[in-house]
């Protein structure tokens, strides 16, 4: 694929029969997806991971809650795994852990509040005290066996974003995380340019870049500009402004909060997780917030509604956020009134647009003004744009280009854009997860994949929901249920009671009753036609309910029921 045939299948040979020589680089998620960030690096006998991220359920996830990445590839081989290292903490890259660590506790590596995040997300599920939580600063290089990794500062749209510099016996392997390069960022720590070029400058063996916002042309706009967007709306709003953000955005949530005390207005916090967030980022000096400017949601009603700022979470219209019930006027403690101002302060997530225009609609039938990404500056992305991607690929200089995180048409679109400076087309690796690229004296081959996929997550169930169980769903949302109940005497195989028939979600029964009737009266022949000895059996009256009932609604009513035959011994 990269290489000459001859010299291809010489280093996969190589490389196969003696499986500890090399360096591998192999995604178990993030690749084709947004989410699920997960790839495993491993030399010799030592494996380290970078990111341990979940993934929001898609549309045709009935009932999951979460989806988190598949690591049976490391059966038997957790002895190895020498750490977790963290580039930020957003849950697409930190989510997984509480579940991954059930199975494996390697230290976790990561800067002050991606680990102060970790922390608080472990004690959760009980798992804070056994597993050792390492706080790494930017330029700060960990030993992990044979390879050294050290932290890069990056912006983003959290605090304390890294990028590392993996360095094994191979050379060195430059992996980006999630990042932009703001020029102004609200903390003033500038993305590190200086050490990716003295990698640069070194050699850099392969190359791993985001490339979430490859279709952007030109430069990502500055975090700044958000809260100068803030500063230039909240003195004209006449009532209570609500400002919508994620929770992990500490740079969003201080800004508004500058507006705020700007404006003379007090802030209350509203949601779990952004109390528990500013919390952990207060007590590690990322959020300055003035005295007496927080207030309870107890003392809302004393403060006049001009002077009050809601700082919450719900921004993507989520069906039980506080701010989706305060839009349907079904909030116990807070209502909208006319000339309050909705801000939504976060991107339209694809496949959410819909829930958040309607969110919108509910907002203005209350009277309130709404502001998001499409009308106003209250949001700017924190992954690169194309201008910047390709400065990191002319500071970087790599032998080998392998784009990550985003979906498919975006790793593409980057590895169009590291040809444009320069980089060989065949030197750029389109990875997909599971795939496994190793390296050897500076050549580089993809050899057979490992086993990947995604684990459901539906209550305090893991892993126990799987496609068979999704489709079923789906079978149910789409065409209902019936249950058809029969009592038969097992001595006789003769039917005592029944069939009754028992309909959710197929057809509302009292409007129904003669249809279902008949329904019973094809259920009635059929089994009168079965012998003894296939009366005594329910596994065989059951196959029969299914196909004489299965047969009559496709003829008649041409829908396709979920049909759950329910025998009763009598």
């Amino acid at each position: 694929m990269n290489l000459p045939s001859n010299q291809q299948n010489k280093l996969i040979m190589e490389l196969s029969e003696k499986d500890s020589s090399g360096l591998k680089i192999t995604p178990l998620g993030g690749l084709g997806e947004i989410g699920l960030n997960m790839m495993l690096f491993e030399y010799g006998d030592d494996i380290i991971i970078v990111d341990c991220g979940l993934m929001f359920p898609e549309p045709f996830m009935l009932g999951i809650d979460l989806v988190i990445p598949d690591i049976s590839c490391l059966a038997g081989r957790t002895a190895s795994i020498k750490g977790i290292f963290l580039t930020h903490g957003h849950e697409d890259h930190i989510g997984a852990l509480p579940y991954i660590l059930r199975d494996i506790q390697p230290p976790v590596y990561g800067t002050a509040l991606t680990i102060g995040f970790v922390r608080e997300k472990l004690k959760e599920f009980d798992l804070d005290n056994s597993v050792e939580l390492v706080c790494v600063k930017p330029r700060e290089v960990v030993e992990a066996g044979c390879f050294s990794i050290e932290f890069i500062r990056v912006a983003h749209s959290i605090v304390d974003g890294c990028a590392f510099a993996i360095t094994s016996p191979e050379g060195t392997v430059i992996h980006t995380g999630d990042f932009k390069i703001d020029q102004t960022p609200v903390d003033g720590e500038l993305t590190d340019l200086a050490t990716f070029a003295r990698y640069g400058e070194k050699g850099v063996l392969a190359l791993l870049s985001d490339s979430t916002n490859v279709e952007r042309e030109g430069y990502t706009l500055s975090e700044r500009l958000v809260g100068e967007a803030f500063e230039a709306i909240f003195p004209k709003c006449p009532q209570r402004i609500i400002v919508a953000a994620f929770s992990s955005n500490i740079h969003r949530v201080q800004q508004v909060i500058d507006a705020a005390v700007i404006c003379g207005r007090k802030v209350l916090l509203n949601g779990r997780s952004m109390l528990a967030n500013v919390q952990i980022a207060r007590e590690l000096g990322y959020i300055r917030i003035p005295d007496d400017t927080l207030i309870d949601i107890k003392e809302l009603p004393r403060i006049p509604r001009d002077k009050v700022c809601m700082i919450t979470t719900g921004s993507q219209g989520e069906p039980m956020s506080a701010l989706s019930r305060i839009a349907m006027d079904d909030h116990k403690q807070i209502r909208l009134e006319a000339g309050d101002t909705v801000i939504l302060s976060s991107r339209f997530i694809p496949g959410n647009e819909k829930t958040i225009s309607d969110l919108i609609n509910h907002l203005y039938r209350r009277g309130a003004e709404v502001f998001h990404e499409n009308v106003s500056e209250v949001h700017v992305s924190g992954h690169a744009s194309r201008e910047e991607l390709k400065l990191i690929l002319n500071l970087v200089k790599p032998q080998w280009f392998l784009p990550v995180h985003g979906e498919y048409r975006h790793l593409v679109k980057h590895a169009q854009l590291a040809e444009l400076v320069g980089i060989p087309k065949e030197r750029c690796i389109i990875m997909t997860n599971g795939d496994v690229v190793a390296f050897s004296e500076g050549e580089a081959c993809t050899l057979e994949k490992v086993e990947y996929g995604r684990i459901f997550v539906d209550g305090k169930g893991v892993g126990d929901v799987g496609r068979v169980v999704l489709k079923d769903r789906k079978h149910l949302s789409e065409d209902g249920m019936v249950v058809v109940i029969i009592g038969i005497e097992q001595s006789t195989g003769r039917i005592i009671y029944g069939p009754d028939i028992v309909s959710r979600g197929f057809v509302f029964e009292d409007e129904s009753r003669e249809f279902l009737e008949q329904a019973k009266m094809i259920v009635l022949e059929r089994l009168e036609q079965l012998n003894i000895e296939v009366m005594g059996e329910w596994t065989e009256v059951k196959q029969e309910v299914r196909a004489v009932m299965k047969r009559f609604f496709k003829k008649t009513i041409e829908r396709r029921p979920v049909i759950l035959p329910v025998i009763l011994e009598m």
